[in-house]
């Protein structure tokens, strides 16, 4: 008679663990609620060169997270939903929030934000903090501020111009 004894199984092999920062994120990400989520990444790859990542709808089609890069960061999106508690900034009536996008030519992004639908809320200038700087509504309600860096100042140099910059204030 033949003894009929299984072969001893493998250890089952455990899960990496997961990196605390996922690759590709950043310690700090925005995540906006907006009326149209999807539309809204559509609207950030014409304006600001984002690269769709994630959409991720739910079964009512709405959009329960969505993430694009732009540049080296990530941004994080959803729809609003008044019964979880996610509104956007039109149903809150602004926002007192604005993302600040730092690139490389800011008269070149902010012409293709606006050209893709962005309302100009402050036109681009030289500011006294060294940088090119103008500000931009997108279609969803939210604010951007589209910069490029055109002097490094040292924290002397950036309380004076501070200064200057205020007296000249009315």
């Amino acid at each position: 008679m033949k003894s009929t004894t299984a072969a001893p199984k493998a250890p089952a092999k455990k899960a990496a663990p997961a990196k605390s920062i996922p690759e590709g994120m950043h310690s700090l990400t925005p995540h906006l609620v907006c009326a149209g989520a999807a539309k809204a990444i559509e609207f950030y790859k014409k304006a600001f060169g984002a690269t769709e990542l994630v959409k991720l709808a739910a079964p009512n089609g709405m959009l329960m997270h969505g993430s694009v890069q732009i540049g080296d960061s990530r941004l994080m999106l959803v729809d609003e939903n008044e019964g979880c508690g996610m509104l956007s900034p039109k149903s809150l009536k602004g926002s007192p929030i604005t993302i600040h996008l730092q690139v490389v030519d800011a008269d070149a992004a902010f012409a293709q934000a606006v050209k893709a639908g962005a309302t100009v809320k402050m036109p681009l200038s030289d500011m006294f903090w060294g940088d090119r700087y103008g500000v931009v509504e997108d279609p969803f309600g939210h604010h951007w501020s589209i910069a490029h860096r055109l002097v490094d100042l040292s924290p002397a140099e950036l309380h004076a111009a501070a200064a200057q910059a205020m007296c000249q204030q009315p």
